[in-house]
């Protein structure tokens, strides 16, 4: 992120769901200036130990206008493995776009729901996770918020999952990668638009349970 997007130290990167502080530490080693945000009561003392200011605290839109009216928003918001976890995306997203800076990034991670469906992923599926995203479905999410996802990657973990690099609308900074368009393309030929995928993959993990 900081070759691509030339962060320095007088960027702002915000981490949602920072956990002890793992990832910022290394934005704080190039003297980027960082904020954790993390709702569990034992790991953000971790963080807070090793220097990473952490605010122990869940991110909705409450807490993004504060960030606003502080004076204080993001050039890069990163969130690994949250999106999922939230049950009010909308109030989500909104925080987002609230806390990002006029020409900032957002980066998000969450498993692929083509991933999943492909390889029977079911024992993947629980009760902590709120959604199952394709990148139709979050594509169409951010839209909703005037965020625009400009690019994405697929990456191994969870059996298969994407990192999108979101933006706001009307940032026309930077455009979107081919691979945009060449996995919504994927996703469409591999039925994620067709109801019948889903009833489909319920059929398939009922199988596989009796067996």
């Amino acid at each position: 992120m900081i070759g691509r997007f030339g962060f320095n130290k007088d960027s702002f990167v915000l981490e949602i769901a920072s956990n002890d502080g793992y990832l910022l530490q290394y934005f704080k080693q190039h003297d980027i200036p960082v904020l954790g945000i993390e709702p569990a009561a034992n790991t953000p003392k971790a963080a807070i130990k090793k220097g990473i200011l952490t605010n122990i605290t869940f991110f909705d839109i409450s807490y993004a206008k504060e960030m606003m009216e502080a004076g204080r928003l993001a050039d890069l918001i990163i969130g690994n493995n949250v999106l999922a976890h939230n049950p009010d995306l909308n109030d989500f997203v909104e925080g987002l776009k609230i806390a990002l800076k006029p020409d900032g990034i957002i980066t998000m991670e969450f498993p692929h729901l083509l991933r999943l469906i492909e390889s029977n992923q079911f024992d993947t599926i629980y009760h902590e996770h709120f959604s199952y995203f394709s990148f139709h479905t979050v594509r169409k999410l951010f839209g909703s918020h005037n965020l625009e996802l400009f690019d994405v990657e697929e990456i191994p973990t969870h059996g298969g999952s994407l990192r999108i690099c979101g933006k706001h609308k009307r940032n026309k900074s930077t455009k979107a990668t081919n691979r945009v368009s060449d996995l919504l393309e994927e996703e469409k030929s591999a039925g994620l638009l067709d109801l019948k995928t889903y009833y489909d993959f319920s059929k398939k993990v009922e199988s596989w349970i009796t067996l």
